[in-house]
């Protein structure tokens, strides 16, 4: 299973969401949280191509999104997928 690194802030109910599904399916994942931390939030931004919302998603080096995209995915049947890959 390629890594899953997932950018997040503590008080964001979509990032909630995004780990919830995760964590329902046994993935782990490295958070980086970048409240208050602009150095982090930057090296994000640029990471996911000018995206500044979190949770910004990656799987491997494949930039999944937010996690409205997370949740698309699994709906589709490709996230598991991608996390095999």
């Amino acid at each position: 299973m390629p890594p899953v690194t997932i950018y997040t802030t503590s008080w964001c109910p979509y990032c909630k969401a995004a780990k919830s599904l995760l964590t329902k399916k046994g993935v782990a994942f490295d958070e980086i949280d970048v409240d208050g931390k602009p150095e982090l939030r930057q090296a994000m931004t640029a990471r996911a191509g000018g995206r500044t919302s979190v949770p910004q998603i990656f799987i491997g080096e494949t930039h999944v999104g937010g996690s409205d995209d997370i949740h698309a995915l699994d709906a589709r049947g490709e996230l598991d997928k991608l996390l095999a890959a």
